[in-house]
C-alpha cells in the first residue's frame, strides 16, 4: 500500500499536467490561430489573452508535473478550468461543448484533491518537507 501512496501521486500529476503542457505547446506554435479562436468565443483582448494562456498552461503544467509549488499550480489550473468551462464550454444544446464542460469540472475536482493532499513524496515539494 505504501508503494501506491508513493507512485500514484506522480502518475496522477503526469496525467493531469499532460493536457496543459500539450495545449500550451499547441498555443505557442500557433498563437494567431488561437487568438482568433479566443475572439470567436468572446475572450477579451484575445491577442494578449493567448500569451497569458500559454504562460498559465506551460508553467502551471510543468509545476504540477514536477511537483513544485504544487498546491498553487493546482489552484491556478483549477481556476483556468472553471473559467474556461463556464466561459467557453457551457452553451446549452452543444453536445461537444458539454463534454468539454464536464471534462473541465472533472479536472477541477482532481485539482481540489491535489490542493488538499499535496504533491506526494516523489516531487520537489515532497523533498523540501
Amino acid at each position: 500500500m505504501d508503494n501506491l501512496k508513493t507512485y500514484l501521486p506522480p502518475l496522477g500529476r503526469l496525467l493531469m499536467s499532460s493536457l496543459f503542457i500539450w495545449d500550451g505547446i499547441r498555443q505557442l506554435r500557433s498563437p494567431s490561430i488561437f487568438a482568433q479562436y479566443f475572439a470567436s468565443v468572446h475572450v477579451p483582448l484575445p491577442a494578449m489573452a493567448i500569451w497569458i494562456s500559454v504562460i498559465i498552461h506551460l508553467l502551471g503544467g510543468m509545476a504540477l508535473l514536477v511537483g513544485f509549488k504544487t498546491r498553487w499550480a493546482a489552484a491556478l489550473l483549477a481556476l483556468l478550468c472553471v473559467g474556461t468551462g463556464f466561459g467557453v464550454h457551457l452553451p446549452i444544446g452543444d453536445q461537444d461543448n458539454m463534454i468539454h464542460f464536464y471534462k473541465n469540472l472533472v479536472m477541477t475536482g482532481g485539482f481540489l484533491y491535489v490542493i488538499a493532499f499535496g504533491a506526494g513524496a516523489v516531487s520537489i515539494d515532497g523533498k523540501a518537507g
